[in-house]
């Protein structure tokens, strides 16, 4: 069964209705990713234009990273684990605060295929979209099945669709391209 996201050509389509929210919207976009590497960015930045509406990518994949450059309290990841709500709602209002784009997907998860614990088993994603017109950012935890590029890949689709809500709230236009 395809399940939307499932492929480079889902990904892009999904990167192409960001891209066209965040144009219509005049905002710009900022990831700060862990489990996923960079390939949120990259998807993004797939499309071509995409300079008018990303705004840059941070890569923290190790803790000292989240903490160094999204100013994520090493006490925080310390009493809540890198794969945490508290984080990666930290990681978006970090990344909003240090690159000042209007919207912020954060993610942070384990993709196996070791690394997980009976409280955050492999394919656990926490993920995090802020923008300075919501409150709080919002987040949202998920469990993905399969192997690492799998879990991996679901996450990418779904921080995507993530943003696109957020964009159609945050907007009041509505969820884009849905």
């Amino acid at each position: 069964m395809h399940v939307p996201g499932d492929t480079d050509r889902d990904l892009y389509a999904l990167a192409e209705q960001v891209g066209r929210a965040l144009r219509t919207a005049g905002w710009r976009v900022v990831t700060a990713e862990s489990c996923t590497a960079g390939w949120i960015a990259k998807a993004l930045t797939d499309v071509p234009g995409s300079s008018q509406w990303v705004e840059c990518g941070y890569v923290t994949y190790s803790n000292a990273a989240k903490a160094r450059d999204l100013r994520v309290a090493v006490r925080m990841i310390e009493t809540h684990g890198a794969v945490s709500e508290a984080v990666v709602r930290e990681m978006a209002r970090g990344a909003l605060r240090v690159s000042g784009a209007q919207v912020a997907v954060a993610v942070s998860g384990i993709a196996g295929p070791d690394g997980g614990s009976p409280g955050k088993p492999v394919g656990t994603v926490w993920f995090a979209v802020a923008a300075p017109s919501l409150p709080e950012p919002r987040c949202v935890v998920r469990q993905f099945a399969g192997d690492r590029e799998a879990v991996r890949r679901q996450s990418v689709a779904h921080a995507l669709r993530q943003v696109l809500a957020v964009l159609g709230t945050a907007t009041g236009a509505g969820a884009p391209g849905s």
